[in-house]
C-alpha cells in the first residue's frame, strides 16, 4: 500500500472544520425556524428543497469549469468561502426569507466546490491508492459531523449561549478553513496529453464514454430507492424508541460512518471499487428488507447502527470508480454529473418512499427500496465496463513523473508523498 500524500490530511482537516461548523447549525436549523422566527414546516421544506437543487446545479457547472481552466484550488477557496460566510450570517435572520438567502449561498459555495475537490483528490493519488484517500477524506467529514452537534450542545448547555450566538461562533472554523486552503494546500501542475474541449455540456457529455453513463444510470436507479435518512428516524420513533435515544443513536451512526469509509475506501483498493459498490448497495438491500420486517426497539436499532456500514462500502468506492471511468482530464465533469444525478433523484425517492409508507405502510417503502437497490446492483454487476482514465491517459502519467514532478504541498520534505 503506497503512502498517502499529505495533500489528502489537509483535504480531510478542510471537511472536518466545515462538517463542524455546518453541524454547529444545521441540527437546530429547525428548532430556530420554528421557535424563534415562527416559521412554518412548509417553510422549512422549501429552504431545503432550494437549497439542495442549486448544489447539485453548481457541482455540474464547477465540474465543466474546473476542466476547462485545470485548476482545483480557485473553486475550493471560492466555494468554502462563500459558505463560510454565509452560514453564521443565519444568527441575524429576523425571518425565514433570509435563512433561505444564506442556504442558497451557502449552496452554491458547496456546488461550486465538491466537483473541483473530488477532482483534485484524484489528480494527487495514484490508481492503487484511491479508495483510501476518498475514504479518509470522508472519514474525517463524518468526524466533523460528530463533533459539531456536541460542540453546540456545550455551548447551550454548559455556557447557557443562544441559539444566535451559537450559529455566530460556527465562523470560528469556518476562517481554520479558509487558514488551511491559503496556507498549507498547493495543488500539482498537471499536464494533459490531450487538453479537453472548450466548456459546454454537449461535448463533456460526449466524452464521457459509455461505461461511465452506465455507471451513471445504476446511480440513479439506487437513489430513487435511496430516501432521506428522516425516514429511517421516524421508524425508530415508531417501533418505540425514544426521542433521546434517537439523538444519541444519531452521533453514533456517525462514529460508525466514519470508521467504516475508512476501512472501506482501502477495502476497495485490493477488491476493486466496483465489487464493492456493488457489494455496498446488495448490503443496503438487505437492511432495508430488515427494517421492513423488524419488530421490536432493539432490532429497530440494531438495524440501524449496521446501516452506517453501507456507507463504508460505498462513499469512498463510488468516487474511485468514477475516476476508473473517465479520462483524467474530465475528471472535475464526470464529478459533477455524478454529484447532480444523485441530487437529482433524492427529491423523487424520499417522495415515493412517503406516498408508498402513507399508501401501503412501512413495509412496502422499505421492500421498494430495497428492490431498487438490488437493480441498480444489477445493472452494476452486468453492464459493459471499460476503465478510461489512467489506460488512456498514460502519456500524461509518465510526464508528470519523469519531466516535471511538482509537489502537492509545500516543504517536500515534510509535506510531499
Amino acid at each position: 500500500m503506497m503512502k498517502l500524500p499529505k495533500g489528502i490530511i489537509i483535504l480531510g482537516l478542510v471537511s472536518f472544520f466545515t462538517d463542524l461548523s455546518s453541524e454547529m447549525i444545521y441540527p437546530l436549523l429547525p428548532v430556530f425556524l420554528s421557535n424563534v422566527l415562527g416559521a412554518t414546516a412548509l417553510a422549512l421544506g422549501l429552504i431545503e428543497g432550494i437549497a439542495e437543487s442549486t448544489a447539485s446545479l453548481f457541482k455540474v457547472v464547477s465540474g465543466i469549469w474546473t476542466d476547462k481552466t485545470s485548476c482545483r484550488k480557485p473553486f475550493l477557496l471560492t466555494g468554502y468561502g462563500i459558505s463560510g460566510t454565509a452560514r453564521p450570517l443565519i444568527a441575524v435572520a429576523a425571518g425565514w426569507p433570509f435563512v433561505l438567502l444564506m442556504r442558497f449561498i451557502d449552496r452554491v459555495g458547496k456546488g461550486l466546490r465538491t466537483s473541483p475537490r473530488d477532482a483534485l483528490v484524484a489528480d494527487i493519488t495514484e490508481p492503487g491508492q484511491r479508495g483510501a484517500a476518498f475514504g479518509i477524506h470522508r472519514s474525517m467529514d463524518h468526524a466533523g459531523a460528530v463533533v459539531g452537534p456536541l460542540v453546540s450542545a456545550a455551548l447551550i448547555g454548559i455556557a447557557d449561549l443562544s441559539l444566535r450566538q451559537v450559529f455566530l461562533l460556527a465562523a470560528i472554523p469556518a476562517a481554520v478553513v479558509m487558514y488551511i486552503l491559503a496556507v498549507k494546500l498547493q495543488e500539482p501542475a498537471i499536464k494533459r496529453a490531450q487538453p479537453p474541449r472548450p466548456a459546454n455540456f454537449k461535448s463533456h457529455w460526449t466524452d464521457l464514454g459509455g461505461s461511465y453513463k452506465i455507471f451513471l444510470a445504476a446511480v440513479l436507479m439506487f437513489t430513487l430507492g435511496n430516501s432521506t435518512d428522516a425516514f429511517l428516524i421516524l421508524r425508530m420513533s415508531h417501533a418505540g424508541v425514544p426521542a433521546s435515544w434517537i439523538a444519541v443513536l444519531w452521533s453514533a451512526h456517525h462514529i460508525i460512518k466514519m470508521v467504516c469509509t475508512y476501512a472501506g475506501g482501502r477495502l476497495s483498493d485490493g477488491l476493486g471499487a466496483r465489487k464493492l459498490v456493488v457489494s455496498g448497495w446488495i448490503v443496503y438491500a438487505l437492511i432495508y428488507i430488515a427494517f421492513a420486517m423488524a419488530t421490536t426497539p432493539a432490532s429497530v436499532v440494531f438495524v440501524f447502527l449496521i446501516y452506517g456500514v453501507y456507507f463504508g462500502m460505498t462513499e469512498p468506492s463510488e468516487k474511485s470508480l468514477v475516476v476508473e471511468l473517465v479520462p483524467a482530464q474530465l475528471r472535475g465533469s464526470a464529478f459533477g454529473y455524478y454529484h447532480f444525478v444523485a441530487g437529482l433523484g433524492a427529491l423523487p425517492a424520499s417522495l415515493i418512499f412517503g406516498l408508498i409508507w402513507h399508501e401501503f405502510g412501512v413495509s412496502a417503502a422499505f421492500f421498494t427500496g430495497a428492490g431498487l437497490a438490488l437493480a441498480a446492483a444489477l445493472i452494476l454487476l452486468l453492464g459493459s465496463f471499460a476503465h478510461g482514465a489512467d489506460e488512456l491517459d498514460v502519456e500524461t502519467a509518465e510526464e508528470i513523473a519523469h519531466e516535471d514532478p511538482v509537489p502537492v504541498l509545500p516543504n517536500p520534505g515534510k509535506f510531499g508523498r
